[in-house]
């Protein structure tokens, strides 16, 4: 048994097939399961990046990989993929429900300033009709 919010094996292999191949040059690539184990203690936790144990590597590497398989569509990927396996599985049961609900409001209910403290003072004139002889 791991440690709280890592992934299991059985979760590592369904999720490491969707990962980009590590690059090569610079630094260190730090093992993609452990970052990937580092990124859901971070959001399974509720904490903040600097708060992910060192254990999962420097919290900067955690977050600049996790901004990257953000915009480059691998955690898409992964939900889809994953999905898509349940499926071929027979795992998911798909239903689909569609509320049509309406709830109708008065137009002041809309978000206008309203009550005598908030009005403003609006000073009307009167229309002077001039005589010209």
């Amino acid at each position: 048994m791991g440690r709280r919010y890592e992934l299991s094996d059985v979760e590592w292999e369904a999720l490491s097939r969707y990962l980009p191949s590590a690059v090569t040059g610079g630094r260190p690539w730090v093992d993609d399961r452990r970052v990937l184990s580092g990124i859901v203690w971070k959001i399974r936790a509720g904490a903040a990046w600097r708060d992910v144990p060192a254990r999962y590597g420097s919290w900067q590497s955690i977050y600049t990989r996790f901004r990257r398989w953000a915009l480059d569509g691998t955690f898409e990927r992964m939900l889809a993929g994953v999905q898509a396996d349940a499926d071929a599985a027979g795992d998911i049961d798909w239903l689909v429900s569609v509320d049509s609900t309406i709830v109708r409001a008065h137009q002041h209910a809309a978000g206008a300033k309203g009550g005598p403290a908030k009005r403003t003072n609006h000073k009307i004139t009167p229309s002077v009709d001039l005589e010209v002889d």
